[in-house]
């Protein structure tokens, strides 16, 4: 009998402890992928001499943007996981889509983004420019292809999941729509290059997870998940 309540209150705490862990994590990605956006030294439509010019012009900057990728990408997909655990549970088949489209789409973030490093640091180690544009220019292959795997990805998978939330009811109606709606403001703002849509559209994403957060925060244990 002790061990077993031993084993009880343990498995509790554990729990209390990853419901936490989960109302940190859920908004840390598309706050950080808010800021980045918004802080980023060049437009989306520049072409890789430019892009490499305001790079170098502004390398505090695109330091600061490439600290925010990484943030990024090691909470973007715990956080899809800790909304789709919760979604799944009314809507199984949207919620695996969903789960299925966007995990994929941010596992090829570091990839998209590679470019970025690489003309950030030859600019900080004083190469020529003309140069590096060259080098940021010869992309493999794969980058063509994370590219098109993370745009796909993201913005559908981003919308299932927002409707995934309206019918489960998991954060709210408002936090449903504002992360459905989210991704489509930010591919608008990419292909209009406007930084502050851009901001919003993530931002949306942000507000809507961190809703879903605060649900869980408020949720007892054994609705989080029951012991066995």
């Amino acid at each position: 009998m002790t061990q077993t309540i031993s084993r009880t209150t343990t498995r509790a705490d554990s729990r209390t402890a990853w419901r936490w862990l989960a109302a940190l994590v859920l908004p840390i990605g598309p706050a950080a992928v808010a800021l980045l956006r918004f802080l980023l030294p060049y437009d989306t439509t520049d072409d890789v001499p430019t892009i490499t010019s305001k790079v170098v012009g502004n390398l505090d900057r695109g330091s600061l943007v490439i600290w925010l990728a990484y943030l990024a990408f090691v909470t973007l997909v715990p956080a899809v996981y800790f909304v789709g655990r919760l979604t799944r549970r009314g809507t199984p088949w949207l919620t695996g889509i969903a789960v299925c489209l966007m995990v994929p789409g941010y596992l090829s973030l570091p990839t998209t983004t590679s470019s970025d490093v690489l003309i950030w640091s030859a600019g900080t180690a004083g190469l020529d420019q003309a140069a590096i544009a060259s080098a940021a220019g010869a992309t493999h292959g794969s980058t063509d292809l994370a590219a098109a795997v993370f745009v796909v990805g993201h913005v559908l998978g981003t919308i299932l999941l927002g409707i995934a939330m309206w019918r489960s009811g998991i954060g709210g109606r408002w936090a449903a729509v504002a992360v459905a709606v989210s991704q489509p403001l930010h591919l608008i703002s990419v292909i209009l290059s406007n930084h502050t849509l851009d901001l919003v559209g993530w931002g949306l994403q942000a507000a809507g997870f961190a809703a879903v957060g605060w649900a869980i925060l408020r949720m007892p244990n054994d609705e989080w998940q029951p012991l066995r």
